[in-house]
């Protein structure tokens, strides 16, 4: 089941009456934020729309199967922002889709006023969705990399 967008559930409570603001909450848990697994049901129903598996993208991003499993389902949670990004760039993860991630993880969306996030946007934007050539950009800019290790 794909995550439904934030337009489609505003339409819906368009429609709720208050009496049944809780059937909503209940069938829709998933969706919303806050909930203990939403990053997780986010994430992963992404990843299988893109036909990948979960334990490529850990490799990809540099952690191990097993920390990466706990960080996707929240059972340890990261206050690494970066460690986020690098699971979503390697995931090729669109703009709008890092964003959402971040927020339902906790984090704030990548932000075009902030220089690091910046050259993150210009490179989603582009399609370059290799670690390496993400932070030789923003060494190139003078700005630090996406972390290198998982936490």
């Amino acid at each position: 089941m794909f995550m439904k967008d934030t337009g489609e559930l505003d339409k819906k409570l368009l429609n709720t009456a208050p009496d049944k603001i809780g059937e909503y909450l209940k069938e829709n848990d998933k969706y919303l934020a806050g909930g203990d697994k939403s990053f997780y049901y986010y994430f992963k129903d992404i990843v299988d729309a893109k036909n990948m598996r979960l334990k490529d993208i850990y490799t990809a991003a540099g952690v191990s199967e097993s920390y990466g499993s706990k960080i996707v389902t929240m059972e340890k949670h990261t206050k690494n922002r970066d460690l986020i990004i690098k699971l979503c760039v390697v995931a090729h993860f669109a703009l709008g889709e890092i964003n959402t991630a971040l927020k339902l993880y906790g984090f704030n969306a990548l932000y075009s006023k902030n220089r690091k996030d910046a050259c993150i946007i210009v490179a989603i934007n582009n399609r370059i969705f290799e670690l390496t050539k993400i932070n030789e950009m923003l060494a190139q800019q003078g700005l630090e990399g996406l972390c290198e290790k998982g936490d």
